[in-house]
């Protein structure tokens, strides 16, 4: 009755996973992530690249309609110039005739609505259209005292006229005659929703089908020109894309207009009036265009991975096969040769029993590698640094430019130890002197025997006059030290810093050993810092 009770206590052996299911298993998932990125990278690629075209396209064209706006200011700004100097140079000219003049240029060019010419005291002389019949009153405009002022050439800000109640700008022209007396201005006004040549090409302001648009700025920050009628004269220095174009500056940029919409805008400054054009497109657009791509891209790749899935899943196991045939030959090989050790069960058989056998390799593989560099880069007789690690520690210091003191310690009259007491004794002195060392030194610091009887300390951020602390401290416990030897141990050190005595790992050393010799020569059992 015992044994059926015994074989119910034993725990069922867990079932694994077949590495054939596994591979099925890797291949969906990567279907799926490979689908998922491709989807991502596809809508963050486009929409970066719909983005930067939308951008640069409203930028050209804002440009190309900034050049015209300057190129149209800079022809009205000739043609008031021309005129005002042919009108200065007119000597018992009939009024008649200048009125003519007015008329033929006004109507010739479409610049102006109106033209008038006043004298110095701001009296109107002469004025086109006849209809406006100001001829010998007295101009009370800011815009037109502020020109007089000025008596040179001149443009005001876009405003709106107390007697009609319409936006437009005064650009005038100083008049000198030959003996460069001043005369007076010739000026026309431009409003801005009359019938003229800049209302001709900016005032059809509309929105595309796109929901793209443009709008023109003053250069104080008021709508000039704008689909919404309504919008006139707002002012938009809230936003910043009017802000970049108040301060002359042209480029392109995502931004959140005065409304609250994210727009993709593209802006040029105008130089000849400090107007700025801005050309924008909503960022809705964007997303529909990516919405649309995305579409498409699903629609076109999920047949073709369907069936390339369908393929993948028979190839799997196909190659499944050979490969937990090898997992139980390795597991074999493993299990002959040394013995196992104690692991954990891998919830993959054939994971199981690879593991087994590549962690046995790997464990000896690196306690072989870790004995073999342990062993390279330590001295055997006192278990410090040797040269070698020292050598690549000062070089890595010195390529990272970090400052650090170098103390290079040798025993005073090792060889007389040595020969007196033999090499045994002398081993005992050199083990006690690392053991020493080893103590004095803070986490952080090396100390390496560099060969004999002369060790090695590097003290990282350390200067000289803190090392030679250091130093010193070493030095009276050293010579306090009991040895196993009817005399006194003592040493003579050297330091040097970097890179204040040295730049180079020769450099340094060759400072350290000067300023040994130096304390060796000075009587031993000393401590001497490099030129001191």
């Amino acid at each position: 009755m015992s044994r059926p009770a015994a074989a119910k206590s034993r725990p069922r052996p867990r079932k694994k996973l077949s590495l054939t299911l596994l591979l099925m298993a890797l291949v969906s998932l990567v279907f799926l992530l490979t689908t998922t990125i491709l989807l991502i990278g596809s809508y963050q690629s486009k929409k970066k690249s719909l983005i930067e075209t939308t951008l640069n396209l409203n930028y050209t064209n804002a440009e190309r309609m900034g050049k015209t706006v300057d190129s149209l200011f800079r022809s009205m700004r000739s043609s008031l110039q021309f005129s005002a100097e042919q009108i200065a140079n007119l000597e018992a000219v009939s009024p008649d005739s200048i009125d003519a003049y007015l008329d033929l240029t006004r109507n010739s060019s479409n610049y102006f609505n109106s033209i008038i010419l006043v004298d110095a005291n701001g009296t109107v002389l002469n004025n086109s259209p006849a209809e406006l019949g100001i001829v010998g009153k007295q101009i009370t405009s800011p815009q037109v005292k502020e020109a007089l002022r000025l008596k040179n050439s001149y443009l005001s800000a876009p405003y709106i006229a107390p007697s009609t109640g319409r936006m437009l700008f005064f650009m005038s022209e100083p008049l000198y005659n030959k003996d460069k007396h001043y005369l007076g201005q010739l000026g026309g006004t431009v409003y801005l929703r009359d019938s003229n040549i800049l209302n001709m090409i900016f005032g059809n302001n509309v929105i595309d089908k796109s929901g793209s648009y443009y709008y023109i700025v003053s250069a104080e920050g008021h709508l000039l020109y704008h689909p919404d009628i309504g919008r006139l004269n707002e002012n938009v220095t809230g936003n910043g894309v009017v802000r970049n174009l108040m301060a002359g500056l042209s480029g392109k940029m995502q931004a959140v207009n005065t409304q609250g919409v994210s727009m993709l805008a593209g802006y040029s400054a105008v130089p000849s009036n400090g107007w700025g054009i801005v050309v924008v497109s909503p960022a809705e657009v964007i997303q529909q265009q990516l919405r649309v791509h995305l579409s498409k891209i699903v629609a076109y790749t999920v047949i073709p991975f369907v069936v390339l899935l369908f393929c993948v899943f028979v190839l799997a196991h196909r190659l499944a096969k050979p490969f937990v045939v090898l997992a139980d030959l390795v597991n074999k090989i493993g299990k002959e040769k040394v013995e196992l050790p104690e692991l954990k069960p891998h919830w993959n058989r054939e994971v199981d029993l690879l593991t087994t056998a590549v962690v046995l390799a790997w464990t000896d593989i690196q306690k072989q590698t870790d004995q073999l560099t342990h062993d390279a880069m330590t001295d055997l007789l006192t278990g410090l640094t040797n040269r070698r690690s020292l050598d690549i520690s000062i070089s890595q210091w010195i390529a990272a430019r970090v400052t650090f003191s170098v103390v290079v310690l040798d025993v005073d009259k090792f060889k007389f130890v040595n020969d007196t007491y033999g090499h045994l004794a002398g081993d005992e002195v050199l083990r006690r002197v690392a053991g020493i060392l080893t103590e004095s030194i803070r986490p952080g610091d090396i100390c390496a025997r560099y060969g004999g009887e002369e060790f090695v300390l590097l003290l990282p951020r350390t200067k000289p006059e803190q090392a030679f602390t250091v130093a010193e401290r070493i030095r009276k416990t050293l010579e306090v030290t009991e040895v196993p030897l009817p005399m006194k141990v003592t040493s003579s050190q050297g330091i040097a810093h970097f890179p204040t005595h040295g730049r180079t790992r020769e450099e340094l050393l060759g400072c350290a050993d000067e300023a040994l010799y130096t304390a060796k020569h000075s009587g031993r059992n000393r401590t001497v810092i490099y030129g001191e």
